[in-house]
């Protein structure tokens, strides 16, 4: 038994510290598009659990650190060397999931909110212009085709996204007396979110087999011990004497 007592005792240890982990922070965007142009100003915030002692904010721009330490990182005029993945990190959280986030050079930019989407979903599309100038007559089109028109430009809203909103996007329109175009948009409508498996469950699981390995290796070793002290064990050597028989 006390080859068990000791793994289930260490096992319930760790399940019950990695119940209490940390929290990821999360990263958000203000205005929430993943695509800007250039000159668009783009404010990022870290949403996180501070301790007493320590509230800075730990910023990363495509794995390498930021000199930023603050909760809110602005970008004033973003640039196309601003494009990347952002992460954040607060002396309570853990590090974040990363935010993509895409700056164009052009007049037109098709915005949406998020990468990813999934069925029934809100699915949001704008037809951004370079320093937010007037655009009129705008189309949005799926796949080449017309999707939506608009005399005075406004965002396109699919409030629940099915298959059949798959494709590639763009909008265009006229900004002054010119036609303008902006670059293509591919949309993916999956058919429900894979089950997310956090840090704390990864390790969880690799504890639980790493207590079993030890466990199996201590059975052995204990089994081969056992077999070998019995091998190693000589039955004393009995001298029978033939008794006198009865005269």
């Amino acid at each position: 038994m006390w080859r068990l007592l000791l793994p289930t005792a260490l096992l319930l240890t760790v399940s019950s510290g990695i119940g209490a982990g940390l929290q990821k922070a999360v990263v958000t965007l203000d205005p929430e598009w993943v695509r800007v142009l250039e000159k668009d100003h783009v404010t990022l915030k870290c949403q996180g659990t501070y301790s007493p002692e320590n509230n800075s904010t730990k910023w990363y721009h495509n794995e390498s650190i930021i000199s930023h330490r603050n909760a809110i990182y602005f970008i004033r005029d973003a640039r196309a060397n601003d494009s990347g993945e952002y992460k954040c990190q607060t002396s309570g959280s853990m590090l974040s999931d990363p935010v993509k986030l895409e700056v164009h050079v052009g007049w037109l930019v098709l915005q949406t909110t998020k990468w990813q989407f999934q069925e029934g979903d809100q699915l949001r599309l704008n037809c951004h212009s370079w320093e937010n100038r007037p655009v009129k007559k705008v189309t949005y089109l799926q796949n080449g085709r017309g999707k939506k028109y608009f005399h005075n430009n406004a965002e396109l809203h699919i409030q629940k996204a099915t298959h059949k909103d798959s494709g590639s996007y763009f909008c265009r329109g006229l900004i002054g007396h010119n036609n303008k175009s902006s670059e293509s948009l591919i949309i993916r409508i999956g058919d429900g979110t894979p089950p997310s498996v956090s840090p704390s469950q990864i390790i969880f699981c690799l504890l639980v087999g790493l207590l079993f390995a030890i466990d199996t290796v201590l059975y052995f070793s204990v089994r081969k011990g056992l077999q070998s002290s019995v091998a190693d064990y000589e039955e004393p050597e009995v001298h029978w004497s033939k008794e006198l028989q009865d005269k």
